[in-house]
């Protein structure tokens, strides 16, 4: 009975590691900067990722709140327009599992975590978009749609407005992302810094890597390959408080190990 298990459980990994050879995941800290419209600073780096033919891109808004969906939806339809993309939303199919079995690419938008993973669960799209993604199906995710593209959404920086049933995610990385990092510590707050908000998560959790991904960053990845991009260095996270800072010179491909 054991050596059954465990010759399926091997199957199971081997057969999951096939599938991620053909994932590709551009997995951006944020979507505005200052001063400038929404994604603008990411627009040309989407459009290299998604590639010159037009495609209809699916949003998932899910993660908005102060924002409705068909807002939400309204915003990012126009970068992806300027660039030649059709843009979908998910929550306005009439079936949103058909809807996603049949998207050419697959758009998470950022707000709240929560928020966001509650919707995908709700909906029972999160398995679908899995296996979307591990076909090939480009996927592009700011913010909350990074943090929903690892194993569980346990780094994000939101409050938990809302409780999903599962802190689950997505898992088409082995690792964990902390969007918007920095480490500052303002003077007169007492409060715990994000790093050492992250050395709590190791020490739960030290099998774990986490990815601190500054503002104005990202994380492209195809199949075993990853580089980040920005000029900015994102900070690596691992058990024995050890934290490296990797810039877009260095290679990342060992978080995919």
């Amino acid at each position: 009975m054991s050596t059954a298990y465990n010759t399926f459980e091997n199957f199971r990994e081997e057969f999951f590691q096939a599938l991620m050879l053909n994932r590709r995941l551009l997995l951006l800290s944020n979507s505005t900067t200052e001063g400038e419209p929404y994604l603008q600073f990411a627009i040309t780096y989407i459009k290299d990722f998604l590639g010159a033919e037009k495609r209809r891109v699916l949003f998932v808004p899910f993660a908005g709140v102060r924002w409705t969906f068909d807002e939400y939806a309204a915003t990012v339809r126009e970068p992806f327009g300027q660039i030649g993309y059709v843009l979908d939303s998910v929550h306005e199919a009439e079936d949103a599992i058909k809807a996603v079995r049949e998207a050419e690419a697959i758009s998470v938008g950022g707000g709240n975590t929560f928020h966001l993973l509650r919707g995908l669960y709700e909906t029972k799209i999160l398995d679908e978009i899995r296996a979307r993604v591990c076909e090939g199906v480009p996927y592009i995710g700011w913010s909350a749609g990074s943090n929903v593209a690892c194993p569980t959404i346990r780094t994000t920086n939101d409050m938990p407005i809302v409780e999903p049933q599962s802190f689950d995610a997505l898992n088409l990385v082995p690792f964990q992302i902390n969007p918007h990092y920095m480490d500052a510590h303002p003077p007169g707050h007492a409060g715990e810094t994000r790093a050492e908000r992250i050395a709590e998560f190791i020490i739960a959790n030290p099998d774990m890597r986490v990815v601190g991904l500054p503002e104005g960053t990202m994380l492209r990845i195809e199949g075993t390959k990853i580089s980040l991009v920005g000029d900015k260095p994102a900070r690596v996270f691992q058990k024995d408080s050890v934290t490296v800072d990797y810039t877009s010179r260095d290679s990342l491909d060992f978080l995919l190990g």
